[in-house]
């Protein structure tokens, strides 16, 4: 009986534990189901707009000592709903990094080339259909399309285009001068270039600073003939930028009676004194030393430039005043002025990491939204309150300058477009002269000259092209110098014509 009562006590036992175990895999399935129903809740919540963050990576050029912590970068995430990785490269190691990458077919969903040299570099890639062509898609994007047409025509191959770009000022050059020296000697900004060599005469030879020395001369330059004096000055006077026409065919600028002007203008300057007699060999760091000390009272360049030269000349003299000025005509009675493409950095698409129009389509879709008020400034400007403030409509940066170089500086270069077309703040400056600077910019606009071999081709150009330049250039400063007369720079262009530039000249002809 014992036994009998032991063995009915195991048969419980055991149905216990089936029945325990029967209940819990009714409960797991019944949690399953509930599971399910979860999900297909969820399914339903993603066809309703809940999407995941689309992932993809940019490569960018790094401009500051360190790479940036993600505060910026998790708001730009979360108003575009994308989750997205930025191998940032330091920029004198850029060009190196990303000639690897295309070399080892890894190059990541969105690459920036650095400049026009750079595009010109991945031309014959993008004849190759390497990259996404884009003309195709951009009206199919409220911001992408408000792209400037000239600026991307500037970046077309064959008339496709395979990029979008970071805008430009298309001409920031002008002239900054002494306003208390011109003050001092009655003298207005100048309106032709008559004028302005009057202006460099008057601050060389009637004492501008009154101190009753001769130690001041009127325009300081570099040994520069593009971003120095010179080609702003040129345009003055009506030379092509780079290539003109004549006779119905593109030729180069000094092969235009403009450009031999204005290199007499330039020998006149020189062999009066107006000009610091060793330009041709000046930096830019000694150049800009003069106009800052007090020696010269005329700097052409960048306009923009106003704002760091008042800062070092008034911690030197603070009664020094400056002032911009960028219409200046030429003996024709026009102002004209040199215009670059209109672009910085470019941003193309590699069909080797986009495999997929649906891909492409959602990265140029975050670029759309990149191209709003709200996230281009949180991209360029920072978070208000914190890295900026707004006055009167633009936006002041902090004053905590190693703080917005840390947190921001570095997001600027993903920009695509410019203010008038992605609604950025622009800047607020103090420094009301600085300010005029920025307007002057704008108003270059309307007087620009193109270089019209931007969207062509030549690659005599491209694989001799500086070195053949290197005749004109040492031509040009000799001529201005007195050591060549016209013959002697007739014979330089000859020269340059024969050893290559004849077929450049062709080559681009044929481009058209």
């Amino acid at each position: 009986m014992s036994n009998w009562k032991k063995l009915m006590g195991i048969m419980l036992l055991l149905l216990f534990v089936v029945l325990a175990a029967c209940s819990s895999d009714s409960t797991t399935e019944g949690g399953e189901d509930t599971g399910d129903e979860g999900d297909s809740s969820a399914e339903e919540g993603e066809d309703s707009g809940s999407e995941e963050p689309y992932s993809f990576t940019i490569m960018a050029n790094l401009h500051t000592p360190e790479v940036p912590n993600e505060k910026i970068l998790k708001k730009i995430e979360e108003a575009t709903n994308t989750d997205i990785e930025i191998q940032w490269v330091p920029d004198n190691n850029y060009e190196d990094r990303l000639n690897t990458a295309f070399a080892t077919n890894s190059l990541p969903e969105a690459v920036f080339l650095k400049n026009q040299a750079t595009f010109i570099q991945f031309r014959d890639a993008m004849e190759d259909e390497q990259f996404w062509e884009l003309s195709q898609y951009l009206d199919e994007f409220e911001n992408l399309s408000k792209l400037k047409q000239n600026v991307l025509d500037n970046t077309k191959v064959n008339g496709n285009l395979y990029t979008l770009y970071q805008g430009r000022p298309l001409s920031r050059q002008g002239l900054i001068y002494r306003k208390d020296w011109a003050d001092n000697l009655g003298l207005e900004a100048p309106k032709t270039t008559e004028e302005f060599m009057e202006m460099a005469r008057a601050f060389t030879e009637d004492d501008p600073d009154g101190n009753g020395k001769d130690d001041t001369f009127g325009l300081t330059d570099r040994s520069d003939l593009i971003y120095g004096a010179f080609k702003t000055v040129s345009s003055w006077f009506g030379t092509p930028n780079n290539w003109g026409e004549k006779d119905g065919q593109l030729l180069p600028e000094f092969m235009f009676d403009e450009y031999k002007q204005t290199m007499d203008f330039f020998r006149e300057m020189h062999e009066n004194g107006y000009i610091n007699q060793d330009f041709p060999v000046t930096s830019k760091t000694d150049q800009q030393e003069f106009f800052k000390n007090g020696t010269a009272g005329m700097y052409v360049g960048s306009m923009g430039d106003v704002g760091s030269l008042h800062n070092d000349a008034v911690a030197i003299n603070p009664d020094a005043e400056f002032d911009v000025h960028n219409q200046i005509k030429g003996p024709n009675g026009e102002f004209g002025v040199w215009a670059i493409p209109g672009y910085g950095s470019l941003m193309m698409f590699p069909k080797s990491s986009v495999e997929t129009e649906e891909d492409l389509k959602k990265i140029l879709g975050f670029f759309d939204q990149l191209m709003t008020p709200e996230v281009i400034n949180y991209a360029y400007w920072g978070i208000e309150g914190e890295h900026y403030e707004v006055v009167e409509g633009s936006a002041k940066p902090t004053d905590d300058q190693a703080l917005f170089d840390r947190e921001v500086k570095p997001y600027q270069a993903i920009e695509i477009g410019e203010p008038e077309t992605n609604g950025r703040y622009e800047g607020y400056f103090d420094y009301e002269v600085k300010a005029k600077s920025e307007e002057l910019f704008k108003d270059n606009e309307k007087y620009l000259i193109e270089d019209p071999t931007v969207p062509l081709y030549s690659e005599t150009y491209v694989n001799e092209g500086a070195i053949l330049q290197e005749t004109i250039t040492d031509a040009t400063y000799q001529y201005i110098l007195g050591q060549i007369d016209e013959a002697g720079f007739d014979k330089a262009v000859e020269k340059w014509k024969s050893q290559g530039g004849d077929a450049i000249i062709e080559e681009f002809n044929a481009s058209e």
